[in-house]
């Protein structure tokens, strides 16, 4: 119950979060372009030149849902560094403290407030495409289930790791930080790197960072979403799944052992 109300205030709070509504503005701006393609589709199509016009504006519509879904990320590591810091720096975490509420409560709510946005998130990017697909008579080629959960298990493990970075470093710096990490994530994912770095770092980085690793890596994500190239088993969604939710879950831990013992006050 308390946790369910800390959640609950913390999602109300983003609605009026001009950082959070500024990185949200994209989604209208990608709907815009895609309603722009959809016209266009639908205008210059021709008996003879729609299955490469079909392409062309799936295409278009994938790249612009993959890129509301890289932004989510960032999104995802502000709400939950800023949401922990915000309170500790206004003081009012010490009232809510004062009530009879465990600090891992605190930072559940909090964890899961982010959460809820995530996925109003990802509801509205993929919602969105899905309209757009359906205005142009486009065949959706993916199981939306693939398109919401692991988008919000990739948020799930950021949020995690914002929340225990931001007991050491203020939110942008966090978000520096989570942009270092994602740039690591990307290079050791490359060609360059698979071929050239010694397999003892590049197992070393594997198990600090499992995002390089081939169950949550960019690559098999967006290999996930293409159901019509690639099939995997339900055993392959299980594991990939259940090996990010319990990456978070060490994570979040970790950030709640932190702030157990850290002082209150402002800094």
């Amino acid at each position: 119950m308390k946790i369910r109300t800390i959640a609950s205030s913390t999602f109300g709070s983003f609605l009026y979060n001009r950082v959070v509504l500024v990185i949200c503005i994209p989604v209208v701006g990608f709907f815009l372009i895609g309603l722009f393609m959809v016209l266009q589709f639908k205008r210059m199509t021709t008996g003879g030149n729609l299955e490469v016009m079909q392409f062309q504006t799936m295409q278009t519509l994938g790249q612009n849902l993959s890129v509301l879904i890289d932004l989510g990320s960032l999104l995802a590591v502000w709400a939950a560094a800023d949401s922990v810091a915000s309170e500790m720096k206004s003081g009012t975490i010490l009232a809510v403290m004062a009530r009879p509420l465990h600090r891992w409560q605190f930072l559940a709510g909090k964890y899961l407030g982010v959460l809820m946005l995530m996925s109003v998130y990802l509801i509205g990017s993929i919602g969105a495409t899905y309209l757009l697909m359906h205005l142009g008579g486009l065949p959706p080629h993916t199981s939306w289930w693939i398109l919401f959960i692991y988008p919000l298990v990739r948020y799930a493990v950021w949020a995690a790791i914002a929340i225990f970075l931001v007991n050491f470093m203020p939110p942008l710096v966090v978000l520096g930080a989570v942009a270092a990490l994602s740039s690591t994530i990307w290079f050791f994912t490359t060609e360059y790197a698979i071929n050239n770095i010694p397999a003892w770092i590049a197992q070393s980085i594997h198990l600090v960072l499992p995002l390089t690793t081939v169950i949550l890596s960019e690559d098999r994500f967006f290999s996930m979403t293409e159901a019509a190239l690639k099939r995997y088993a339900w055993i392959d969604h299980a594991t990939a799944l259940a090996y990010g939710v319990d990456y978070a879950l060490v994570v979040f831990l970790l950030a709640v052992a932190v702030f157990e013992r850290r002082s209150l006050t402002r800094d």
